[in-house]
């Protein structure tokens, strides 16, 4: 359903009747610098998407077409041992592939099968590059389930168990989506990085029914003691640091998990529930990352009503004033997903004595949710924060 794009601060619209369209086009671009993707092959996608604002069938023919180009360059360098260019080409078919899913429902087998796609050539990617030092891995979660990750080590250090970081996505994301952005950031400062598929998240929800939950420190909990268990990690210096729902996450699993010592809002959350029940009532014409139907699906409920009703417990307040490590929330001021009054709501909540609220408004980093208009000067800021608390 297209959605104006353009509100108070102005910043590339690709589509600027489509709001929804505009915002992943951007997420995408912001990967270019981590090698995700390419300019010159998400313009090819713009083009031949122009005039077909909202139509998501169209969107995911043509994120999927460039995928498969993308994926068959990988097979044919990987054949001819040119492995480093395969591993780049692998890499940026995930994130086609990716963006494509995203807007895909019903999630049948079909979406399915586009996800296993991108998971493969994902996994190929990680396997072939020399940099960063990738592996796949399982972490054992309620029971026999396990939560699919990266454990990804931490460079230019000299620790032999340096300090972690564990961290999420939000609402729709993937563990690889911010591989290219937060990740590398963070392990060239000399951290290593767990990057999981959380409750209701990729690999996660797809093909291990690991549904979306309130009490986010359950997974929080079970990845510390996995960490505590390897021997090249500091576990007794984690953070963990989120993105857009994660800004519910994260501050919700230091608050209850008290091994993190420092914790890290990209993009503040204070009362997910409201936040839904607005886009409810509006009949989803307002500003969405993803497809209504991507509320009921994460919960695996029938109705958005009924998805609704679970999102009662996805509040912070009672909950962020338990909390004592260091808090950096980062939010745009034009935001047009989360207000900024509920950033500045979380950090007045929050029991941390050292908080931080960093609001950027455009020309030194993006003013967008989750800074997806410009987002390198954030990713650094922030990496640059969790370096100094955990002392990397």
């Amino acid at each position: 359903m297209a959605v104006n794009a353009k509100r108070k601060r102005e910043w590339f619209t690709a589509f600027p009747k489509d709001y929804r369209w505009s915002f992943i086009t951007s997420i995408s671009l912001q990967r270019v610098s981590g090698g995700a993707a390419n300019t010159s092959e998400i313009f090819e996608i713009c083009r031949r998407l122009k005039g077909k604002d909202g139509d998501d069938k169209a969107w995911v023919r043509e994120w999927t077409r460039m995928g498969d180009r993308l994926r068959e360059m990988g097979q044919a360098a990987q054949r001819k041992k040119n492995l480093y260019s395969a591993a780049d080409f692998y890499n940026r078919a995930c994130n086609y592939y990716q963006a494509a899913d995203r807007f895909m429902f019903p999630k049948n087998a079909k979406s399915k099968a586009l996800y296993r796609k991108s998971i493969d050539c994902f996994h190929r990617y990680v396997t072939l590059t020399d940099s960063p030092r990738t592996e796949i891995v399982e972490i054992p979660f309620e029971g026999k389930k396990k939560l699919p990750a990266y454990f990804v080590h931490a460079q230019n250090t000299k620790k032999a168990k340096p300090p972690v970081v564990v961290q999420y996505t939000g609402f729709d994301g993937t563990k690889e989506g911010g591989f290219s952005m937060a990740t590398l950031e963070l392990v060239r400062r000399g951290m290593s990085v767990v990057v999981p598929d959380t409750p209701g998240v990729g690999e996660a929800i797809r093909f291990r029914g690991i549904y979306l939950r309130h009490d986010y420190e359950v997974a929080g909990t079970a990845i510390l003691n996995w960490l505590e268990k390897r021997k090249d990690v500091n576990a007794k210096k984690a953070a963990i640091f989120a993105s857009s729902l994660g800004g519910y996450y994260a501050p919700r699993t230091a608050s209850m998990e008290k091994r993190f010592k420092a914790c890290i809002a990209w993009g503040a959350q204070w009362d997910y529930h409201e936040i839904w029940k607005r886009r409810i009532e509006a009949a989803y014409k307002i500003q969405l990352p993803s497809p209504g139907a991507h509320l009921a699906w994460s919960f695996n409920t029938k109705t958005s009503e009924e998805a609704l009703k679970k999102l009662e417990g996805f509040r912070l307040d009672g909950v962020v004033q338990k909390m004592k490590c260091p808090f950096l929330i980062v939010h745009g001021d034009d935001d047009q997903q989360i207000p900024l009054v509920d950033a500045k709501k979380l950090l007045k909540a929050a029991g941390s004595k050292d908080k931080t609220l960093r609001v950027y408004s455009g020309p030194e980093g993006g003013a967008q949710h989750c800074h997806m208009d410009y987002i390198q000067p954030v990713i650094s800021y922030m990496a640059d924060w969790t370096a100094e608390k955990l002392g990397a």
